[in-house]
């Protein structure tokens, strides 16, 4: 059975995304700086970029694939374009049924409305000996933190305080990390933990 980690870039003071999220800001106000790492210095962080999407399939909630609320009334195919960069099954956290959405690349967005719980048991199934990732956001990851269905967290720290926002560890009671490793480059310091049961 794979690891099930989590690899959110995340601020100093502990957001994930900013504040005031839209449809044309979706990482919110000054959110697009916790990512710069990958845009701007993609060759030196080429390890930590892979492994985010090194996964067997993905768990994601709804705020993440995209921006409507409610009942599914728009075409809305996620953030990507037609080829989104998982390439395998991916989860989404939704209270609203929806067929399945098939991408070019090997993804496809399957749509759970019965909890995290079924979610992981279908990523586990479509996963096999693979790895499982909980892409986020902040609310899909702390619900995972907060039930202890997390294996290992892998923070791509950036050296910037967005001041409010998504915030990581919210409702996650009593969590104990043991340190796995960490690098410091240029725009980020990315930094793996184990969690403790």
């Amino acid at each position: 059975m794979g690891t099930v980690f989590s690899s959110p870039a995340i601020s100093l003071d502990g957001y994930v995304a900013g504040p005031r999220q839209t449809r044309e800001n979706p990482l919110g106000e000054g959110g697009e700086n916790l990512h710069r790492w990958m845009f701007e210095t993609p060759d030196e962080n080429r390890a930590e970029i892979d492994a985010i999407v090194d996964a067997g399939a993905f768990v994601m909630g709804r705020n993440m694939f995209g921006p409507v609320r409610g009942g599914w009334d728009e075409d809305w195919r996620g953030w990507w374009g037609e080829e989104p960069p998982y390439h395998g099954p991916v989860y989404v956290l939704t209270h609203y049924t929806h067929e399945p959405i098939e991408m070019d690349g090997g993804t496809t967005f399957f749509f759970v409305t019965d909890g995290i719980e079924s979610a992981l048991e279908q990523a586990r199934a479509a996963a096999g000996d693979r790895d499982i990732s909980v892409a986020g956001g902040a609310s899909t990851l702390n619900q995972f933190l907060a039930a202890g269905l997390i294996d290992e967290l892998r923070l791509h720290i950036s050296p910037i305080a967005l001041g409010s926002g998504e915030r990581l560890f919210e409702g996650v009671p009593n969590l104990n990390l043991e340190p796995v490793s960490s690098r410091t480059v240029s725009l980020a310091t990315h930094v793996t933990y184990r969690v403790k049961r």
